[in-house]
């Protein structure tokens, strides 16, 4: 399955979540799932009941659509997250907290993930002085990211960082906002990534 390029809104309303896919919008409380809570189409407000295999995908979902990943993408993920040491759902989520496209948004440099993957593609990004350009690129503990210069005045780019203020920044990484950079410090905790997401159920729909 391709990565999805529809109305993002419509698929926060049909999950019931905010999955951070609207940046200055959401923020300032205008989101379509603020204003109406429920499914979209004819049917939306209608209660129907979900199955176990259900919520199991629901919550794969989320993490799908929230990160911007393909289906095959995470499947890769996943796999590669079976075979490490230690809990497989929390290492499901730090190695896609990893992805470079995740750590431009994590820094502040863009207000949404969909947009740092455009920056990343777009060449805007720096990782220890050289240009990367793909995405799914896993950032390492004591990484340095960074705008290219160029690039520091993008509109979209300041903006995000002013929003930053009231997003906040997430504890394993430091950023420098104004001088356009930031270091991946370390791999982040679980209990740190607050994501509206159940790991487990992922698990356990793989591990069918």
């Amino acid at each position: 399955m391709a990565r999805y390029r529809g109305p993002v809104e419509k698929i926060e309303r049909r999950l019931g979540v905010s999955l951070a896919l609207k940046g200055e919008r959401r923020l300032a409380g205008k989101s379509a799932l603020e204003k109406r809570p429920y499914a979209p189409g004819q049917h939306g407000q209608r209660r129907t009941k979900v199955s176990e295999y259900g919520l199991q995908l629901r919550e794969k979902q989320k993490a799908k659509f929230m990160y911007g990943v393909s289906e095959k993408q995470f499947r890769r993920l996943f796999k590669d997250a079976n075979n490490m040491e230690g809990n497989t759902g929390s290492n499901l989520i730090t190695l896609i907290e990893r992805r470079l496209d995740n750590v431009v948004y994590r820094m502040g440099f863009a207000s949404t993930r969909a947009f740092a993957r455009q920056l990343v593609t777009h060449g805007h990004l720096l990782v220890d002085g050289k240009k990367v350009d793909i995405p799914s690129y896993r950032v390492k503990p004591g990484q340095k990211v960074e705008i290219r210069e160029k690039s520091k005045s993008n509109p979209q780019i300041v903006r995000a960082g002013e929003l930053t203020a009231q997003t906040g920044l997430s504890p394993w990484i430091d950023v420098e906002i104004d001088k356009g950079y930031g270091i991946f410090t370390r791999l982040p905790e679980r209990e740190e990534v607050v994501i509206p997401v159940e790991e487990r159920l992922i698990v356990e729909l793989y591990s069918k």
